[in-house]
């Protein structure tokens, strides 16, 4: 099997043949998805827990629909509802649930490198469901996906990455696996919005909103961490919607040939105006839908290591 890893924990781990060898995995379950009867007895040995210790409803239903697809038991945790509420430590928590036999674990968590320590103490795969502001692989991979779907290559596409580029772990992910497949990135936000020293991405990056949109191939646009406002990064909503929210008329500098993703929750007429959102150039419904795919793939390689 050309891949190489016991667990996935970012594509910083992964070379460009390892991402394609997912992708193509991927495209045999996205067919999967298609028929009247969704689900196959592949993993019917297999159990999951999924340890989310951040909210999440896309990438938590999404991982808990590609186990039940491949017939694997699921157990849910959720750190509002469990002993972490009386004081358990993470060591503690996994110790436990590992006991019970586990055979992988899914982890979200806020503090980056938390997957990291889990599959260093433990013996069965972990894959990352996203971990603070470093990584978010599978949400880069149905990323990937989407965009293969649409233009089958990536060598000198331009994809724009738009938006709250310093806090997310998307967008990291993306860079990695983006760089690796040949395309041209560029990372477009405020100032503030951007890493302090953004060339260490080593791609292309600009404050002008419009000089990056022009001739782009895809744009993806990030989510504005409005949580984190308070922090003074942007002076309004109002302002960045202004200066910064893809609106139909700057839709209109991509590429003839183009595709607009966002990896949700969106705040509608903050960094993506409605109509924009719901235009039929938008594929932010199909990256749902090939997220179940991606995750599958991931789900059922990582298996074949327990197996092998």
């Amino acid at each position: 099997m050309p891949f190489e890893h016991d667990s996935l924990l970012g594509l910083t781990y992964l070379t460009a043949d390892e991402i394609l060898y997912l992708l193509d995995e991927a495209k045999a379950f996205r067919s999967i998805l298609e028929r009247d009867l969704k689900k196959v007895p592949t993993l019917r040995w297999l159990t999951v827990v999924n340890l989310f210790y951040e909210p999440s409803t896309r990438t938590r239903i999404s991982f808990e629909l590609a186990e039940k697809r491949l017939s694997a038991d699921v157990v849910n945790f959720s750190a509002s509802t469990s002993s972490v509420r009386k004081g358990e430590s993470l060591r503690d928590t996994v110790d436990n649930i590992l006991a019970m036999k586990v055979d992988m674990v899914v982890v979200r968590h806020s503090s980056v490198g938390t997957p990291q320590y889990i599959a260093r103490k433990c013996k069965v795969p972990v894959i990352n469901a996203g971990d603070g502001t470093n990584e978010h692989p599978t949400q880069a991979l149905l990323d990937l996906y989407t965009i293969r779907e649409k233009f089958g290559q990536f060598n000198g596409l331009k994809v724009v990455i738009l938006g709250d580029i310093r806090h997310s772990r998307v967008a990291r992910s993306n860079i990695d696996g983006l760089k690796k497949l040949g395309a041209n990135v560029v990372l477009c936000a405020p100032r503030t919005l951007l890493p302090p020293n953004p060339n260490v991405f080593g791609v292309d990056y600009t404050t002008d909103i419009e000089e990056a949109l022009s001739g782009a191939n895809v744009v993806n646009v990030l989510r504005l961490q409005l949580e984190r406002q308070k922090a003074g990064y942007i002076p309004s909503l109002r302002e960045y919607r202004m200066f910064w929210g893809l609106t139909s008329r700057r839709a209109k500098l991509l590429d003839s040939d183009h595709i607009i993703m966002h990896p949700g929750p969106m705040n509608r007429g903050v960094e993506i105006d409605p109509d924009v959102a719901d235009a039929k150039d938008t594929v932010i419904l199909e990256q749902v839908t090939n997220g179940v795919a991606i995750r599958m793939a991931v789900i059922f390689t990582l298996a074949g290591k327990i197996k092998g």
